[in-house]
């Protein structure tokens, strides 16, 4: 049920949420629950099952087609439902919505793409495997003259010592100004997203800032912090809204700007400080 106030639809376990074939005016997000796609002939067979953050509908809503398939909750499941006149003036006023959609559908283009490639390597091995013809023996190889023994050669001069090695590049964390509180930067990775969990994209930040975003200034994806070897630098994402700045000059979305230790960063209204730990 929903009202001209309350954009949530909620539906119980096995409702339908359209069916294939209906006009696609409005597209979904979920917030609580499971959603399994199917389509005729195969209505006991889900093309895919979504969860929360995952959205559907949105392929017939913006080709102004109908629906192509079927969306029957799987579980009681709460959804955020969007009409298309709505679908714009969204976009216009928060353009971070617009660039996580975009996200969302590249990573199910590059699944489908993965699959695309994976059914086709294996239908060429079984291809090749059933046109290749059956192995002959092979006649023994004649066995081959014992070759001469040849003078022991001078012994070559020894290498140079090798140059020791450089030292460990030195672990570094982000410091909270406010709190105090250490935010450890994971050696292991070359990449830290930077921001706040995203319900939308499923996306957890690996430098989560969102406990310290008492004025929601941070994006859910702000920036990253790029490793290669000890060096470190900061790389404002695409669609960050509140910028991103190091020692008060703020940077250039998609510039990676070098850091150093004792560097001040701030993401949005948030204020940290690399530390060596």
């Amino acid at each position: 049920m929903s009202n001209a106030r309350d954009p949530f639809v909620e539906f119980a376990a096995g409702a339908t949420v359209f069916r294939e074939g209906d006009a696609g005016d409005d597209m979904f997000i979920i917030e609580a629950g499971q959603i399994d796609i199917t389509r005729k002939g195969r209505p006991d067979e889900a093309m895919a099952t979504l969860g929360p953050g995952d959205f559907f509908g949105e392929m017939a809503m913006l080709e102004d087609q109908s629906r192509f398939a079927t969306a029957v909750a799987k579980s009681a499941a709460r959804v955020l439902r969007i009409e298309r006149a709505e679908f714009t003036d969204m976009l216009k006023q928060n353009v971070e919505i617009a660039v996580r959609i975009m996200r969302k559908l590249a990573a199910r283009q590059r699944r489908a793409e993965q699959r695309v490639q994976d059914l086709t390597a294996e239908l060429a091995r079984l291809k090749g495997a059933a046109a290749a013809p059956p192995r002959e023996a092979k006649p023994a190889a004649p066995a081959e003259a014992k070759p001469r023994p040849q003078p022991a050669a001078a012994p070559a001069p020894a290498p140079p010592p090798a140059p020791p090695p450089p030292p460990p590049p030195q672990d570094l964390a982000l410091r909270h100004v406010g709190s105090g509180q250490v935010l450890l930067l994971d050696p292991a990775r070359s990449e830290l997203l930077v921001g706040r969990p995203d319900p939308v994209t499923g996306i957890q930040p690996e430098i989560n800032l969102g406990p310290f975003d008492t004025t929601r200034t941070l994006s859910r994806r702000h920036a990253k912090i790029l490793r290669e070897g000890g060096l470190y630098s900061v790389r404002e994402e695409v669609g960050t809204t509140n910028g991103t700045f190091v020692n008060g000059e703020r940077i250039k979305t998609g510039m990676a700007v070098a850091l150093k230790p004792r560097d001040r960063l701030r993401f949005g209204s948030i204020e940290v400080e690399l530390v060596p730990v």
